[in-house]
């Protein structure tokens, strides 16, 4: 005889937090494979935001809609947006689920959710969110077009989960119109430029931003890196995971979590920095901080504010440097040397071309310039030999 399931309707109860205000926490049992119970819980919300144990209850119950999501009385959908941001989150960027996502992105979704999507339209029910009144609102945000078309795309990404568990038939954002495209084009350091600041650099910021600026990793990425993750013998780097905020998590894209090729140059970069680090064993970071006695990595901010930007300014180099110039400079440079676009794209681990053709490359003036001569060429050249032979004392 099966066990009855029974409808729960959990319960709240208040956290203390060493910092900041205390919290309501949401508290159901869920069944497991063996057919035995484990005790589950999830945040609802500060004290400060929702002061009453009612009003805690009210806010937990897309929780309790998932809590009960086998039992055959189950209460309808989410009403409100708020509560359907609740049980995605509990689905998408906590617990067990949290890992298919890295930690940045989902640092990155809490904040706008919290900063933008909940105080505009966390009260509205799900009928009540319109295409044209997102896109208006969305238009009003003083922010970049690209910072605007991510909480459009999280919007768009919470209304899909609504759809997958039948609670909305259709997703209204997939109407709303809004532009990624960027504002202004980032800068790239010419070739000249990088053999200038790399000659100016101390050994650890040259070793920094060579290996950057020649692999194109993000500087999460780079300084994630143990010496135990750099093969010598085969000059490879194995990016297996990133930090962000010094919170230890996977890797962007699973493109991203392949091997590095290494120029044996850079390979005796790293060497001789080695010989100089505090922190040489495999299990150590590749840029360990002895302020944190090896136990994290630099801070990238730190790095590029007080050693690189500073000296790059005094060479002369009058442009806004930061950790993705040099990954944009890598594409850029392949691009000019007319590496395939396959091959950029596997370089720089996009998950798909478009990424590598749109955002990360840009032919430098002097490509541009020789890629036109060459179509010019080709159009005039038969003509030029005719106007010769027509007009021998003016055509040079």
């Amino acid at each position: 005889m099966s066990r009855r399931i029974r409808y729960q309707q959990g319960s709240v109860q208040r956290e203390k937090r060493q910092s900041g205000s205390d919290v309501w926490v949401f508290r159901w049992w869920e069944a497991t494979t063996d057919g035995k119970s484990k005790r589950r819980k999830a945040i609802v919300g500060t004290v400060q935001a929702l002061p009453t144990e009612a009003s805690a209850l009210k806010a937990a119950k897309a929780l309790r809609i998932d809590a009960n999501q086998q039992t055959p009385h189950t209460e309808g959908g989410p009403g409100t947006l708020a509560e359907l941001v609740a049980h995605y989150k509990l689905k998408e960027l906590v617990g067990e689920n949290q890992g298919r996502k890295s930690f940045s992105t989902r640092a990155a979704y809490e904040s706008y959710l919290r900063v933008w999507i909940l105080p505009r339209w966390g009260d509205h029910r799900l009928d009540q969110i319109k295409p044209v009144a997102v896109e208006e609102w969305l238009d009003g945000i003083k922010r970049a077009k690209a910072s605007r078309a991510k909480i459009r795309n999280l919007m768009s990404a919470i209304f899909h989960h609504a759809m997958r568990y039948e609670w909305v038939d259709r997703n209204p954002i997939k109407l709303v119109r809004q532009s990624a495209k960027r504002e202004k084009v980032p800068d790239v350091l010419e070739l000249a430029e990088l053999q200038l600041l790399l000659s100016k650099l101390s050994v650890r910021e040259r070793t920094l931003a060579l290996l950057d600026a020649a692999t194109g990793l993000r500087v999460s990425e780079l300084l994630a890196l143990r010496w135990g993750d750099v093969d010598f013998e085969n000059l490879e780097l194995n990016v297996t995971r990133s930090i962000w905020h010094q919170v230890v998590g996977n890797c962007k894209t699973e493109a991203s979590a392949k091997p590095v090729p290494m120029d044996s140059y850079m390979a005796e970069d790293l060497l001789r920095w080695r010989r100089q680090s505090p922190y040489p064993m495999d299990s150590d970071y590749v840029f360990a901080s002895p302020t944190m006695k090896g136990k994290q990595p630099y801070w990238p901010d730190n790095l590029m504010k007080r050693y690189i930007k500073p000296v790059a300014h005094k060479a002369g180099i009058n442009k806004n440097i930061g950790w993705h110039t040099f990954r944009h400079s890598f594409g850029t440079l392949l691009k000019a040397n007319g590496e395939d676009v396959k091959t950029v794209q596997e370089l720089l681990r996009h998950a798909n071309s478009r990424i590598t053709l749109d955002v990360y490359t840009q032919a430098v003036n002097s490509n541009k310039r020789a890629a036109q001569s060459k179509v010019v060429t080709m159009m005039v050249s038969d003509v030029g030999q005719k106007l010769e032979k027509k007009y021998p004392q003016t055509v040079q």
